[in-house]
């Protein structure tokens, strides 16, 4: 069910990756940052923040096995 609820996260951040709304936004915050930047700069937190998720819980198992040496 995690899995799931990842992949379907995975779905969203690349919808919403796609900002259209702010396309003609020319609003400043805090006076020089444009809403743009501000978007980005949350929307890369939040997709490392999913990446670290995904290497955790959705990680292939059978990648962790060690090979006997020679």
């Amino acid at each position: 069910m995690r899995k799931h609820l990842l992949y379907t996260a995975v779905l969203i951040v690349t919808v919403v990756h796609q900002d259209f709304w702010l396309w003609d936004e020319r609003n400043l915050v805090f006076g020089f940052l444009p809403v743009e930047l501000l978007f980005h700069s949350l929307y890369t937190l939040a997709v490392a923040v999913l990446m670290w998720l995904l290497a955790e819980y959705a990680w292939p198992e059978d990648l962790e096995e060690e090979e006997d040496g020679p």
